[in-house]
């Protein structure tokens, strides 16, 4: 058994966590309520192609009609509901578990709202798009939870948001490949988690406790790490991150994705390659080039 072991991890990359933090929150004024930054965007080269990742909780009227150019963003809807509205007709209401997908791409025009009363609970990540997708048509796509598919296995079970895992494709559809796993555990439960081996990954856990990698490293609620990764690896031969659960009800989100690898500047509600391709994208929004409001 033990030789088994040692051949594997010859065969396969073992992930470790690499590096790890608690979010820290702030209270915000109403219609906000309190933010953290489970990516804090000044370490962008760190996460690429992940820009940032926002935990909001709040009430309708915080996230009204804005704008976006250059990048895509994925939101977890954790609690309460949220409503999407675009300038292009589209309107929906996303439910905790739920996720929505944009390509803001050449021109977004949106609003994300709180419905009615509801405070909505949200984790929003940027993903950034390669210089040459940047100026690629808008489109939003939702995710059900329901329509994700679930993956049983003995004492937990694994939601494929988006890419290859577990024997099932994500019906997330990216620009750019990526993957986005719910996992949840029982106490005591073990679950080895792949990844093909040249994505650069992180976590969130979003509930109980968890020890991950190699390593052994100890996580709990509101935990965030990023992953060893093989940066000359490639996009067919998988990774693989033990997970094991020291609480019942433990449940963590996983990302990963290619490193873009090109220089960005993240400025307001647009991320481009130079400062002046963001300041012609406020000159562009000013002259209405991305369209009526978002209402």
């Amino acid at each position: 058994m033990e030789k088994e072991l040692i051949d594997k991890q010859i065969n396969i990359f073992q992930r470790d966590v690499k590096d790890h933090w608690y979010v820290q929150y702030e209270e915000a004024e109403l219609p906000a309520i309190q933010k953290g930054w489970v990516l804090p965007v000044e370490r962008w080269k760190d996460f690429d192609p992940f820009i940032l990742m926002a935990e909001d909780w709040f009430k309708r009227g915080t996230f009204a009609d804005h704008p976006h150019r250059g990048f895509q963003t994925i939101t977890y809807v954790v609690d309460g509901r949220l409503e999407h509205i675009d300038n292009g007709g589209g309107r929906d209401i996303l439910e905790p578990g739920d996720v929505q997908y944009m390509n803001a791409g050449w021109a977004a025009r949106h609003a994300e709202e709180g419905v009615g009363e509801d405070i909505a609970h949200t984790l929003q990540l940027w993903l950034n798009l390669p210089k040459n997708l940047k100026h690629s048509e808008t489109l939003y796509q939702n995710i059900y939870g329901e329509d994700a598919p679930a993956v049983e296995f003995t004492g937990g079970k694994i939601k494929v948001f988006s890419g290859d895992i577990a024997g099932v494709h994500g019906p997330l559809d990216a620009l750019v490949p990526i993957t986005l796993a719910e996992i949840s555990l029982e106490e005591g439960a073990t679950y080895v988690h792949q990844i093909p081996e040249n994505h650069n990954a992180f976590l969130y856990v979003l509930s109980g406790d968890m020890d991950f990698g190699i390593n052994r490293v100890n996580l709990q609620k509101h935990g965030a790490a990023t992953l060893t990764y093989e940066e000359h690896g490639t996009e067919d031969k998988q990774s693989e991150l033990t997970i094991k659960a020291n609480k019942r009800k433990s449940k963590v989100l996983i990302y990963s994705g290619v490193p873009i690898k090109e220089e960005i500047v993240p400025y307001g509600p647009f991320v481009m390659n130079t400062m002046e391709e963001i300041k012609q994208a406020f000159r562009d929004f000013h002259h209405g080039e991305f369209g009526p409001p978002a209402k």
